[in-house]
């Protein structure tokens, strides 16, 4: 038989320099990722190239790529290589601020980022390899990274059923890692299918604004249903924001590159590690004194409660999660004396600060992400209970606000109250663990109860009402007797509130709070971890 591996006859080299120059011009040909014309399109869209964008978020020159000559060969009657055709994923190891990541990315210059349907082991490898290193992932999502275009029907000869044995291309390691290692999703284009669960199935995910767009299915199939719209119309941020669907938007890649550093930077490598301190010059003894007088004594006016975080939280600390989704609850991490935290927070400034569906919902996502990782919770609450009206039953209110208060009580991590003014009916009792210990303390401007007394008393004193000779000044003298029972200094007599306290001792309170608990931190697998 001929040897088809030297056509030419030639002499045996004698080292492996042939190798060597094949290993090279596949690697050249795999870098030319789609093609010139494709990496134009790419920046004519105002996008980067998936390689491009490893480069910007990794730390220079930690990129390690595996599976760079994965691809589709192209040979000449001679089974000379003509052409390498990559595949549409580019992943491997890198660091992010000196810590170890896996990073995954859809490469939408070959097949528009859809997935051959053919090389499957490639996007479950950078799942399995940062579950099993127990280092973070960062997926940098643009396609439908799925099984394969409409056109795999014809080059495989078959369709693929979603699911089964053999068939999966990796949503069950989705999951499992949401309870593993801290995932992190960027999504950089147009985001469909199997690439929107991706984008989904993460602790934090961003898209890029004008430039995103994440939908179940694109434009061109929901235009069958009757509904022509464009692609940001149908899925982009200000769609997938307040719907919950994606957490944060950037301004640009760079913007979104950031983010992602900042999140990790809160997080331990897995569950089997603590979150990081940082070090911190922000003195742990700091009173402020806007907090003092920050509330107004008038309960119809509203005040700033991102402002009394940033005055309590280590200084540029604080980096909010998902703020146009559930409004009326402000979410993130922060600092306090270095240490990482979940932080919660009402917004008066959003339905009073009453708990929504969409709240509740992001207070479970929230509390889920501190018992998975261990971090601590701090909670800023001025809650008037759950929202009422038909809106509210319309979205399940009582079923969501139900869910959230589960998930608070089946928490084991640490957790600090600070009632800041309003803690009413069932919303505003779901301020901390009932069932364990807890520290709790409330400002001065603190007021409780199991509703609000205006609208009440009208009811509970109607028959008192109907005998007065002046029922506006009856009504007053009501009112005066029981704001005076109302007084929390009433309540602290009783020991049901432990701790008034003045406002500018907060963040004193907090940092105490957050190196008290430090050595009961334990790493492993929480008993409740989060879901997408």
């Amino acid at each position: 038989m001929p040897d088809t591996t030297n056509p030419d006859n030639k002499p045996a080299p004698k080292d492996w320099t042939p190798e060597l120059d094949e290993l090279h011009l596949r690697e050249e040909m795999t870098g030319g990722m789609g093609g010139p014309d494709k990496v134009a399109r790419q920046h004519a869209g105002g996008r980067l190239t998936v390689r491009e964008r490893v480069g910007k978020l990794l730390d220079p020159g930690s990129f390690r790529e595996i599976g760079r000559l994965t691809g589709v060969g192209q040979y000449d009657e001679n089974g000379r290589l003509v052409h390498l055709l990559p595949n549409n994923s580019v992943m491997g190891r890198g660091q992010v601020n000196g810590r170890p990541v896996v990073i995954s990315g859809d490469d939408f210059t070959v097949r528009g980022g859809s997935a051959d349907a053919t090389n499957k082991s490639k996007a479950l490898y950078p799942e399995e390899m940062a579950r099993d290193l127990r280092i973070p992932i960062i997926r940098l999502i643009e396609g439908s990274g799925g099984g394969g275009s409409v056109k795999t029907i014809e080059t495989k000869g078959h369709a693929n059923l979603p699911g089964g044995q053999g068939q999966s291309f990796g949503s069950e390691q989705l999951m499992i890692n949401m309870g593993e290692i801290p995932t992190v999703g960027l999504g950089l284009g147009s985001v469909a299918g199997l690439g929107a669960a991706r984008l989904a199935a993460t602790h934090f995910s961003v898209m890029v604004k004008e430039q995103s767009a994440m939908f179940v299915a694109g434009p061109p199939v929901v235009k069958g249903i009757g509904e022509d719209l464009t692609k940001q119309e149908l899925g982009g941020w200000q769609i997938q924001l307040p719907a919950g669907g994606v957490d944060n938007a950037a301004e640009n890649e760079e913007d979104a590159f950031e983010q992602a550093r900042q999140f990790l930077s809160y997080m331990p490598n897995s569950i089997d590690e603590l979150p990081p301190r940082t070090e911190c010059a922000d003195p742990v003894d700091r009173r402020e004194e806007k907090l003092f007088s920050l509330v107004p004594r008038d309960i119809r006016k509203v005040y700033k409660m991102r402002k009394i975080i940033e005055l309590v939280a280590d200084q540029n600390s604080f980096f909010e999660i998902a703020p146009l989704f559930g409004r009326s609850v402000i979410a993130g991490l922060a600092r306090f004396d270095g240490w990482p935290v979940v932080l919660l927070a009402s917004d008066p400034f959003h339905y009073g600060g009453v708990w929504t569906s969409d709240a509740c919902q992001k207070v479970v996502r929230m509390v889920d992400l501190a018992e998975t990782f261990h971090l601590p919770v701090v909670y800023l609450c001025d809650c008037p209970g759950f929202q009422v009206g038909l809106e509210a039953e319309r979205n399940a209110t009582i079923r969501h606000g139900v869910r959230a208060m589960a998930a608070i009580e089946q928490t084991t991590t640490p957790w600090c109250s600070v009632i800041v003014r309003s803690a009413f009916g069932v919303a505003g009792g779901a301020h901390a663990p009932s069932s364990r210990f807890h520290y709790r303390f409330a400002w001065l401007s603190a007021r409780w109860g199991s509703l609000p007394l205006s609208g009440g008393i009208e009811a509970a004193y109607r028959a008192e009402l109907d005998a007065a000779e002046d029922e506006a000044a009856k009504l007053a003298e009501i009112n005066e007797r029981l704001e005076k029972l109302r007084s929390p200094f009433r309540t602290a007599e009783t020991f049901a509130i432990e701790e008034m306290v003045d406002p500018r001792e907060t963040r004193p309170l907090l940092c105490e709070f957050t190196n008290m608990v430090a050595p009961t931190l334990r790493p492993g697998r929480a008993r409740m971890w989060m879901r997408p």
